[in-house]
């Protein structure tokens, strides 16, 4: 059972709108969302999870913290810890996670975990923010809780370990890099998920903006434009050459998130084209529909949101796969069709008690 302070004394004064039982799938990027709704429905995925995630010793990792960070509580860091209760009761998080502070020059924040999942923040990132926009970086990590993120975590880790032993197979390393790619570009669409859950949980756009710039420029606000950042964002999708465009491709070998200007990019645009709004509304779906969560209609939503990016792009390669991304979103339903027997809306998926292994930086 949550564990919130009855007066909650610290929503009230910004008058934030409590999204009571919110399903994961509201705010996740529909290509995150297919992923997370398709593998759920998988028989004996919780079996192979049990197996991925005895690799690893969570208590230990816990411990770890305990003994070399600092607990949050009413005592320790309470601005933090009142920024995590207030996320947890802005999404109606089934427990409020422990949060552990590290000493670290580096900008970072993750939320680990499988059974009990808990949130770690580096000293580099507190002391980067303010007060509101830690809030939305709390609530990016208390996204990555609600929707179970770390399984494919432990397994992109598994799978690079991997790699690197069967390294000298040439056909073996090809295909697991495919592999790796693919859940790399997943990765990548859940952290942009994970954004929009901050701002839900903050509910200050201007906030997750700052917090973005800062991760991508530093502490000196002052110096720091959203407008011009937002067209330095243009200009990075906008690149004229599609030499550019390949280069682009290939910087993104390796990395699990966007970068900064995408996010920012990506962030806005959910902002302000009615999603956001519709949400704080009352209008969005909850944890008790997600058992009828349909894996081919995901599918197709995922396919549909490459072919509007693609479409809203003006990068010269993605002009070459418009087309193939139309062809994707039909091809995509049938292949689940057949796969499920028509019963695309059948199994258990979703957020909610299914979705309690995580393991994500921020």
């Amino acid at each position: 059972m949550a564990d919130y302070d009855q007066d909650m004394t610290s929503v009230p004064d910004r008058a934030r709108v409590r999204l009571t039982g919110i399903s994961s799938r509201a705010y996740e990027h529909p290509a995150d969302r297919s992923a997370l709704v398709a593998l759920r429905k998988l028989s004996g995925f919780d079996v192979l999870l049990a197996k991925l995630f005895g690799l690893f010793n969570e208590r230990a990792l816990r411990l770890t913290y305990l003994a070399g960070a600092v607990k949050v509580s009413e005592r320790q860091f309470p601005h933090i810890h009142a920024l995590v209760r207030d996320g947890s009761y802005i999404l109606d998080l089934p427990d409020v996670p422990e949060v552990y502070v590290m000493q670290s020059p580096l900008v970072n924040a993750m939320a680990i975990g499988r059974d009990k999942p808990f949130v770690v923040i580096t000293t580099g990132m507190i002391n980067l923010h303010d007060e509101e926009e830690l809030r939305w970086v709390i609530g990016h990590e208390l996204g990555h809780i609600l929707s179970g993120h770390a399984v494919y975590r432990t397994m992109l880790l598994f799978l690079i370990q991997l790699s690197l032993r069967i390294a000298w197979m040439p056909i073996g390393y090809i295909g697991l890099r495919a592999i790796i790619w693919g859940l790399e570009e997943w990765f990548r669409k859940s952290e942009l998920s994970c954004d929009r859950a901050g701002l839900l949980a903050g509910q200050d756009v201007d906030a997750a903006r700052r917090a973005l710039m800062k991760l991508a420029g530093g502490a000196q606000l002052s110096e720091l434009n959203p407008d011009a950042f937002r067209e330095q964002a243009h200009e990075y999708d906008a690149v004229p050459d599609l030499r550019d465009s390949v280069l682009k491709l290939m910087q993104l070998t390796g990395n699990t998130h966007p970068f900064a200007v995408v996010r920012f990019s990506e962030l806005d645009r959910w902002a302000v084209h009615g999603d956001y709004e519709r949400i704080l509304g009352g209008d969005y779906l909850r944890r008790s529909t997600d058992r009828d969560a349909s894996v081919a209609d995901e599918v197709k939503n995922a396919a549909k949101s490459y072919q509007e990016s693609w479409s809203r792009s003006e990068d010269p390669l993605a002009g070459i796969l418009r087309g193939v991304a139309g062809t994707a979103v039909s091809t995509a339903g049938s292949l689940f069709d057949r796969f499920t027997g028509g019963r695309g809306g059948g199994g258990s998926g979703g957020s909610g008690s299914s979705g309690r292994d995580r393991n994500d930086d921020n």
